[in-house]
Order: C-alpha cells, then structure tokens, then sequence
C-alpha cells in the first residue's frame, strides 16, 4: 500500500515537473481562431479543419499590391526556406487574400510562382467576400482590412502571425522591414515542442 502510494505521488511529481518545464512564446496572444474554410489557389477547400494538429504562419495580401505585399511575400518565402534549412518540418503557411474579387486561383497561383516558394506547404486562400475578409481578419486575427471605394488598392495589416495546433493566434510579427526570423523559427519550436 505504502509502495503504491509513493509511486503515485512520484508519478504526480513527474507530472508537475514536466508542466513546470513547458514553456510558451514571450507574451502570446492567444487569439482563438473561429472556424473556416475557403478555397486555395489550387481551387481546393483549406481551413482550419485541415490545419488542425499543424503549426502555421499566416498573412494577409492580395496580388495588385503596389507596395508592401511583393516584399511580405518575398520575406515568407525567406522564412519558408529558413525552416527548411533547419529541418523543421509541418509547419504551414496561409495568405489569405484581402482583394477576393480580383484574386481568384488562377491569379494566386501565377503570383506565388514568382517568389520561389514550397506552394505544396502554402495556401493562399480567396472565395469570400470583401466584408467577410474584412469582418474575418478583425474578429479573428484584431487587424484592419478595408478597401477604399475611390481605390483598387487596399489598407490592411502587415503582420506575420504565427498559429498553434489548436488554431490559436500565439504571436505576431513584423512581415515588411527587419523581419525576426529567428525569433520566428524559435517561437515555432517552442509551439511544435508544446504540441507534442
């Protein structure tokens, strides 16, 4: 009995310690992600049911873009390449498009064979509307989406955002200038290690 008792509360120690162990990204931000399901360049549905059990990086651009989206897009197929290099493996990447009526697969397709990029590893989603994108990015990821009437560009968040197994939104990083791909790479690991 006495046997039986210490071996429990070794088992209950060994728990703790390896709670205690586990540690998260610097300051996450644990936005939970509402389910959804568009579709991608290759016209096939992708979300968060195909996402579920993956960590993965995600963005927000559209492809008429004349200033920031070419070099967001330049600098995730860096990231992309980076974690390759490493060998780190499952780990996602989704842009989704902030201009749905003008960005249609065939489109997406055309522009993420530019930056050679890995597009069996990256989605680039459409098949929304412009207020649903705008609603979807606000509600779920807390940035701005929004398309002037008087423009065929668009305002939205250049953010990089790095997202759990679970679909929770755990960080946020600059995606134009002075991109922390280290930090990037290392805060995937810690996710990847907390997933297992």
């Amino acid at each position: 009995m006495i046997k039986k008792k210490f071996l429990f509360l070794l088992f209950i120690s060994f728990i703790l310690i390896l709670s205690a162990c586990q540690k998260d990204v610097e300051d996450p931000l644990n936005y939970k992600l509402n389910s959804f399901s568009y579709v991608d360049q290759n016209e096939q549905r992708y979300g968060l049911n195909e996402l579920k059990g993956k960590v993965w990086i995600a963005d927000f651009i559209f492809t008429s873009c004349e200033t920031i989206c070419p070099p967001m897009t330049a600098n995730m197929s860096k990231l992309q390449q980076e974690i390759k290099k490493k060998g780190i493996k499952n780990v996602e990447f989704v842009s989704f498009s902030v201009d749905p009526e003008n960005d249609k697969p065939d489109v997406l397709k055309t522009y993420i064979n530019k930056f050679n990029a890995d597009s069996s590893q990256w989605h680039l989603l459409t098949g929304y509307t412009q207020k649903e994108i705008e609603s979807f990015a606000m509600n779920n990821f807390k940035i701005i989406v929004q398309k002037p009437k008087s423009s065929d560009q668009v305002i939205h968040g250049t953010k990089f955002f790095l997202v759990d197994d679970k679909g929770i939104v755990k960080q946020e990083y600059e995606g134009v200038k002075q991109v922390p791909f280290e930090q990037i790479i290392n805060d995937i690991q810690i996710v990847q290690n907390n997933a297992k």
